[in-house]
């Protein structure tokens, strides 16, 4: 068997469509939507929607941790929009429409942190999987997939904002990574709470993981933990104990899969 895994997709469905080739299987470990182009001030929903000048102010206030200035920036563009929730719902579903149809059968697949989940049954399709929550049996192997991000500790998510992330309670997570026994590999969208695994050296900060999903590694024993959603990892492999723990690469700017044999 021969299965490619790929995560951090961020609109790039023109590579995406090659993703699988040569492959029995392609699996996506979430994060299809491009919301904010850090590299590309012009794409994604925020330069489609308010232009690449104020992207790229938004993106140097984010840089340099000035949060209050960001915020202000943020309300500013939201505000001069009728509709905020309609033109986001709008921008995303097109590029849903580009990603989903580059996907080849079978595909399975799991939202990120940057997805929209709710909105995935209206792109179902012969041979495209969601599986969120699920285990399934590729080639004799069984794969666990959980997708989305954890909440941080004391947040609260808010329900009128234009753009909704895929972020999930602690509990939650911790309950459907529960959900996932006897698993050969472990496909999630972040990684487990490994510092090496969790740090972002460009960000210069830690991204956060699943003490769940460590867990998990630590008890079921797979083969591999499979994950993406930390773009420059200071470590992009780690094997605690017989696991092998793999950043599979941010595909946007990387688009290469990474390849699974067995």
């Amino acid at each position: 068997m021969r299965v490619h895994v790929v995560s951090d997709v961020h609109g790039n469905a023109e590579a995406l469509a090659r993703a699988g080739d040569g492959a029995d299987a392609l699996v996506v470990l979430g994060d299809l939507i491009d919301f904010v182009d850090y590299h590309e001030h012009d794409g994604g929903i925020l330069g489609a929607l308010f232009g690449a000048e104020n992207v790229a102010t938004f993106a140097r206030l984010r840089r340099e941790g000035r949060r209050g200035e960001m915020v202000e920036l943020s309300k500013r563009l939201w505000g001069s929009l009728d509709d905020p929730r309609a033109a986001v719902d709008e921008a995303v579903r097109e590029q849903y429409t580009r990603l989903f149809a580059a996907l080849p059968a079978p595909t399975y697949a799991i939202p990120g942190n940057v997805d929209a989940p709710a909105l995935w049954p209206e792109f179902e399709a012969p041979g495209l999987h969601f599986v969120d929550g699920e285990v399934r049996d590729i080639g004799g192997l069984r794969f666990g997939f959980v997708g989305g991000a954890v909440l941080p500790e004391g947040a609260t998510p808010r329900r009128d904002q234009a753009w909704r992330p895929y972020l999930r309670t602690r509990e939650e997570f911790d309950k459907a990574v529960a959900g996932l026994t006897g698993v050969d590999v472990l496909g999630s969208h972040i990684p487990p709470a490994v510092p090496e695994l969790t740090y972002d050296v460009v960000a210069r900060r830690g991204e956060l993981g699943s003490e769940a999903l460590a867990d998990l590694i630590v008890r079921e024993r797979p083969r591999w933990s499979l994950f993406g959603h930390v773009h420059q990892p200071l470590s992009a492999a780690k094997r605690v104990g017989v696991t092998e723990c793999r950043n599979v690469g941010h595909f946007q700017r990387d688009p290469r899969p990474y390849v699974l044999r067995w």
